[in-house]
């Protein structure tokens, strides 16, 4: 299941008790979902297109509770992988024609709305309300390690309407274009977790969190993993430098014409072949510095090249 179906899921669980906020999130459910067709003499055609069943029941529980009915369809998309997507056909009786007023989607005249009027989104139940239902209509949430979250839109003014819903809760939507739609969007896990708990999503808002600490941890145990294995390495091949070192001038019978420290540190590398310089330095007598043992192994690599 996708992290997008996670959102989808916890927001459509919540039931406003408000009624101000069930016409808020049916304004945007209509806004971002849904399709009106004007058939004259005061009658209209609607429908939702929903990408759940659960958006699709939410919706319908909606609508039953001002006494609006609908019907529930199904049908499977062309394109992509050819996901069921859900369609509420909604009666367009009078008392669909006086919610889709009272929610803002068409004004007196039956004409749309691109955006709600202030009074729909005016308090912040009602700003959370609209949120929410713009997200469940259109919304989608990618999760680390490319967090991104957007709301599409047909029009600049109905992205730019749920960011503004956004803003006045605190969060933060940017206004953008992919092609012939607009987009409210936001990148990054803080910003993304803001719109997801403005909008009431707090348990998806702390697992988005929760995923990018994993996922840092992660990348810095790989981080330090890789970088104690690259300094094995380092240490190993200086380690087998040295030893040949001492064995060439052990063969050429030079190193009793060493310096004295110089003879100690190659023959402790010639009987120790895996000790760290740290633990080579500690055999020395009296115990030398790791930066002691350092150099004068590095002065026997020049005299042994000579």
């Amino acid at each position: 299941m996708s992290f997008s179906e996670d959102v989808r899921i916890e927001l459509a669980a919540i039931a406003p008790e408000r009624e101000c906020d069930r016409i808020a999130e049916l304004s945007a459910l209509f806004h971002f979902a849904g399709r009106l067709h004007l058939l004259g003499r005061g009658e209209v055609s609607v429908h939702l297109d929903l990408a759940s069943g659960g958006v699709a029941r939410r919706a319908f529980t909606l609508l039953r509770s001002f006494g609006v009915g609908s019907e529930i369809r199904t049908y499977r998309q062309r394109a992509f992988g050819q996901e069921t997507r859900y369609q509420l056909h909604v009666d367009g009786g009078p008392d669909a024609l006086e919610l889709l007023r009272e929610s803002g989607v068409v004004d007196a005249r039956l004409a749309p709305r691109e955006r709600p009027p202030r009074r729909i989104v005016g308090r912040a139940c009602c700003r959370a309300a609209y949120l929410r239902g713009a997200l469940l209509a259109a919304g989608s949430v990618t999760a680390p390690p490319s967090p991104h979250l957007e709301v599409r839109s047909e029009s600049r003014a109905g992205a730019e309407a749920v960011a503004a819903a956004a803003a006045g809760e605190g969060a933060e939507l940017r206004v953008g274009a992919r092609g012939d739609q607009s987009l409210a969007y936001a990148k990054g896990i803080d910003r993304i977790a803001g719109v997801l708990a403005a909008a009431g999503a707090s348990d998806a808002a702390l697992a988005l969190q929760e995923r990018a600490v994993v996922g840092s941890t992660k990348a810095r145990a790989n981080r330090l993993a890789n970088a104690d294995h690259a300094n094995l390495l380092r240490s190993g091949r200086a380690a087998h430098a040295q030893l040949e070192a001492a064995r060439r001038l052990q063969r050429a019978g030079r190193l009793n014409e060493l310096a004295p420290r110089l003879r100690e540190i190659a023959e402790l590398r010639l009987a120790n072949p895996s000790l760290s310089l740290r633990e080579l330095a500690a055999k020395c007598d009296p115990p030398a510095s790791k930066a002691a043992a350092h150099r004068r192994l590095r002065s026997l690599l020049r005299i042994a090249q000579r």
